[in-house]
């Protein structure tokens, strides 16, 4: 019983890993965040993955130490030196927010974002059209 409810945890891991990893996409794919938070959020999924390989490896004993890829699987990286990835990328201005409020300054930063880009594309437009003017002027003058 216990080999089976094993068995079925390993596998429902790995569907909730590949749904993580679809929802994931779509979020990326229709810019609910972005691209650089996508790709943070894809390297998390990834150690997942590895870590399930790991669990799955582990309970067929292919591991040459089970008890250390145990610890090791169990300490969550701590006891490697290696601080938990959550709080080392989260940037001062965004520690304690919650969901609602970094989705209001995510929307905040692509407005500044999209006034930035409409101030470009008008001094752009301005110097394409300075610029058909000094086409005419020299094809007046010849």
């Amino acid at each position: 019983q216990v080999n089976v409810a094993i068995r079925s945890s390993l596998q429902s891991l790995r569907e909730k890993i590949e749904q993580l990893r679809e929802l994931l996409l779509r979020a990326v794919a229709t810019r609910q965040i972005t691209q650089l938070e996508g790709d943070r959020r894809q390297n998390l999924v990834d150690e997942l993955l590895t870590r399930h390989k790991q669990l799955e490896a582990s309970y067929r004993n292919e591991g040459s130490e089970p008890d250390v890829s145990r610890s090791s699987l169990m300490a969550g990286g701590a006891k490697r030196g290696v601080p938990n990835p959550w709080l080392l990328e989260e940037s001062e201005e965004t520690r304690g927010l919650g969901f609602d409020e970094l989705r209001q300054q995510q929307r905040r930063i692509i407005e500044e974002q999209d006034a930035g880009l409409d101030a470009l594309s008008s001094i752009i437009s301005r110097q394409k059209q300075m610029g058909q003017e000094i086409g005419n002027e020299l094809d007046e003058q010849n």
